[in-house]
């Protein structure tokens, strides 16, 4: 018994074009252009795209640009362009797509900062944060509750975030070449006025955010006790006590919402 063949169609001669124009836009050293179509003119192609690419993601890394040289900043940026396929058309989320790349896709060169990664993150999470559509469930929350005797509630614009390296800290004149003793802690916020904050917290503020974000059902006070409990803190009211000014301070910037009704 026979069985049909399928020959895939010629594809159409536009396309073709189009792939063969993108590719050189991309990789103008690996892919020739067009052949019919006059180098002056492909060459304002060639800078547009790059330079527009090139552009948006030093806006969007400025610490991270100052780190490299014009020549391996731009090899990399060209590296980017020729090989990743971004899976958003949004313009807004090239960062993400460059972010992708750098954790998933790029062989790391031996000159690059041992913190190259998390580096990329922090800068990233800034325009995240700022697009970001979550918004409160206001309905279910008392703005005014008590933070000890309620159940607090952490902001879905408050991200905490935990590097080996001070991220924050990091310029061409702050280049470390290790991770720090301890780990470092940092709140970034978007507040009820749209504006992206930034906070460093030592561990026991960190570790009271993952307990609020974890612990829906516990009161402020029972999240305080726990923790004094995890520290074997001799005087566990002193604890509560610190933790309630604490708790009053995140609400101040927006980071605990209040608690839950």
């Amino acid at each position: 018994m026979k069985t049909a063949s399928h020959t895939a169609e010629p594809m159409p001669a536009f396309q073709s074009r189009q792939l063969e124009f993108a590719a050189h836009i991309r990789n103008p050293d690996l892919n020739p252009a067009p052949a019919d179509v006059e180098d002056r003119r492909m060459a304002i192609y060639r800078e547009l795209f790059f330079n527009n690419m090139e552009n948006f993601i030093s806006s969007g890394f400025p610490v991270l640009r100052t780190l490299y040289s014009d020549t391996r900043w731009h090899r990399m940026i060209r590296d980017f362009f020729a090989t990743h396929r971004c899976a958003s058309p949004l313009f807004m989320e090239i960062s993400q797509e460059f972010l992708t790349y750098l954790q998933d896709e790029r062989q790391p060169d031996p000159e690059d900062p041992p913190f190259l990664i998390e580096l990329a993150h922090y800068e990233w999470v800034e325009l995240a944060l700022a697009i970001a559509t979550q918004e409160p469930g206001w309905t279910s929350i008392d703005p005014k509750g008590d933070l000890l005797e309620g159940s607090p509630v952490l902001s879905t614009l408050a991200w905490l975030l935990n590097y080996q390296y001070p991220v924050h800290r990091i310029s061409a004149q702050f280049i470390p070449k290790a991770p720090g003793a301890q780990p470092t802690y940092l709140m970034v916020y978007r507040d009820c006025r749209d504006q992206v904050g930034f906070m460093e917290m030592n561990p026991v503020t960190a570790r009271l955010v993952t307990l609020i974000e974890h612990n829906s059902d516990k009161t402020g006070r029972q999240l305080l006790e726990q923790i004094a409990q995890e520290m074997q803190h001799p005087n566990p009211e002193a604890v509560i006590q610190g933790g309630k000014q604490t708790l009053m301070q995140l609400r101040g910037a927006d980071i605990v919402l209040g608690t839950h009704r």
